[in-house]
Order: structure tokens, then C-alpha cells, then sequence
């Protein structure tokens, strides 16, 4: 079968197509045909050597697909790498059918970033109706479905974006103000448009970002991280911490992969939002699979909006 591989760590030019062996199920897995494997940030971090787990080369990249089992049933399944291929074996309690009213764009959408923006919201820092929670990158796939996640929980949303043309897109999902997350005081200007202290931040860029938002925070606060986008994660302050009684968690979705239920859960409320179409997945490019350099450079650049996948076959 066909893959994207990777022979050595460093830029998008490193995945290359090669023929690999089709995959040999072990216990309690099953071989899926993939159609579309999904792109996300923290691929362009296994490729660079900056994920939060080794990998050995060579390596194929993807942590979700959606594609037919071999039933015949559509389902969306979460992986350790090997998504970015024409076959992947999936453990079944990373593994899910897809509901008929749920096009394959959409399933794959919620799969990870879905997943991963209700686990944020309700696992982390349990969002209730009285939060005010900011969303940076609100026009990324996280982004865009925890903003709408939020709004539709009664918190009001305040969402970073670095275009005009993603903050509109924030405020037609929800946000109930945006800020231009280049901003050179980040932190004022999120005072400005929550009109002070905020009660919850979600978090993915690290660095300045992260130090600048954290202290966006009013006292007993909650941040949670998911990831470290501008390249180096940032340790909060103890001090602050101190100061306002913050709390700070951060979240790596494969931790909740073993946990019985808790995928399953969300998983149901996501696609059933879909279905009843109070939850709207961005989906933003798709490129063929060969075209994975493509995809990752597309990610690097900032010029994705919604949920980037790749096209394997029909």
C-alpha cells in the first residue's frame, strides 16, 4: 500500500510517498480503508522532533482518519501515527462509526479537534454558563468548534485571531468579542474587550503568548494547554499562580484514549451536535496525500482555516 513517510526528522520536504506493507491487526484491532486522514499542528511537531512523544523512523505520521472497516461501515478512528496512509489499524476503543446524517468532513472534524475542544471545556477547566473563556487561535479547527462549544454552553467567548477575516469568522460562532492576537500588549487588549479579568483561557501557542494571556486571568482562574504552536511551551509563573489562586492543566488527548468511556461520551455529544446542526466543523483544505508537504506548510504558515485532511481515496 501507499504512505507518507518519513526517513529523517526536519522539514515539510521529509515526507515522501513510498509503498509500506499493509498493516497486520493485532488483538482487539481492525484494518480500515482509510478515505481522509486529518492534519493537525502537532504532526508538523513529530516531523520537526518537538512532539511530546518519541517516534522511531522511519515514521508515518497521522493521528486520525476516517474510512470503511472491513464491514463496510464508515467510522473515524483515533491513531499513534500510520494516518497518513492508504490502510491503518485501529485499536476499537479508538474507533467509532459514523452516523448517516454526518458527512465524511465533518466526521473526521470532531474526531481529534472535536475531542480535544470538549475535553478542553468540560474535562479541564468545566466550563459552566457564568465563564468567560478565551479561545486563541479561534479560526483553527480547535479553535472554531470550541468557540461554539462554549457559546452554546451560555460562557461568553472572546476569541484571538491574527486576520480580519478570522475574527469575523469567530463572531459568526460565537465569540462574543475578538482580538487581533498580534496585538503588542496581548493582555490589555484582552482586559479591553472582556472589560476586565477573564475566568478561563484556552491555550495552544506557548511563549509570550502564553505568559501574556495568563495573566488575562482573574483569581481561582483555570488555563488549559494544549499545545505550544509558536514553539516553546512556557512554564506559568509561579508567582501569579500564587497571587490569584490560578490553576493551570494541560491536556494531551492520547491520555484519555485507555480512560473506558470518556471518548465514547464526547464523541456521541459532538456527533450529535452535528447531526442537529448546532455544531458547525470548519472545513478548510483538503490536499491529496502525496501533497502532504503541502499540507504541512500550509499549517506552518498560518493559512489554514478549520480542518486540514488529506484526500486518500473514495
Amino acid at each position: 500500500m501507499r504512505a507518507v513517510v518519513m526517513k529523517s526528522l526536519g522539514g515539510p520536504e521529509v515526507l515522501e510517498m513510498a509503498d509500506v506493507p499493509e498493516p497486520t491487526p493485532p488483538r482487539a484491532h481492525r484494518v480500515i480503508n482509510v478515505r481522509k486522514a486529518g492534519v493537525n499542528f502537532a504532526d508538523t511537531h513529530v516531523r520537526t522532533g518537538t512532539y511530546l512523544a518519541d517516534i522511531e523512523l522511519p515514521y508515518t505520521p497521522g493521528n486520525e482518519v476516517m474510512g470503511v472497516d472491513d464491514k463496510g461501515e464508515r467510522v473515524v478512528a483515533l491513531t499513534r501515527g500510520g494516518g497518513y496512509a492508504e490502510q491503518v489499524a485501529m485499536h476499537r476503543m479508538t474507533c467509532w462509526p459514523v452516523p448517516d446524517d454526518v458527512t465524511d468532513e465533518q466526521a473526521l472534524a470532531v474526531t481529534l479537534q472535536g475531542n480535544t475542544a470538549w475535553h478542553l471545556l468540560h474535562t479541564c477547566i468545566r466550563l459552566t454558563s457564568s465563564d468567560t473563556v478565551v479561545v486563541s487561535a479561534a479560526a483553527g479547527g480547535v479553535g472554531t468548534l470550541a468557540m461554539q462549544l462554549a457559546a452554546q454552553a451560555g460562557a461568553r467567548v472572546i476569541g484571538l485571531a491574527s486576520t480580519s477575516e478570522r475574527r469575523a469568522l469567530a463572531t459568526e460562532l460565537g465569540a462574543s468579542a475578538v482580538v487581533d492576537s498580534r496585538a503588542d500588549d496581548l493582555t490589555q487588549a484582552v482586559l479591553d474587550a472582556a472589560g476586565g479579568p477573564v475566568t478561563a483561557v484556552l491555550e495552544m501557542t506557548g511563549g509570550r503568548v502564553h505568559e501574556q494571556l495568563l495573566a488575562t486571568l482573574a483569581p481561582l482562574g483555570r488555563m488549559a494547554v494544549y499545545g505550544y504552536a509558536g514553539g516553546t511551551p512556557a512554564p506559568a509563573s509561579g508567582r501569579l499562580l500564587l497571587e490569584r489562586s490560578l490553576t493551570v492543566q494541560g491536556l494531551w488527548l492520547p491520555h484519555l484514549y485507555s480512560v473506558r468511556g470518556a471518548l465514547a461520551n464526547s464523541m456521541k455529544e459532538l456527533f450529535d451536535a452535528v447531526a442537529a446542526g448546532t455544531l458547525r466543523p470548519v472545513i478548510g483544505q483538503e490536499w491529496l496525500l502525496k501533497q502532504a508537504s503541502d499540507a504541512h506548510r500550509a499549517l506552518e504558515n498560518r493559512t489554514v482555516t478549520g480542518k486540514a485532511m488529506l484526500h486518500v481515496s473514495n
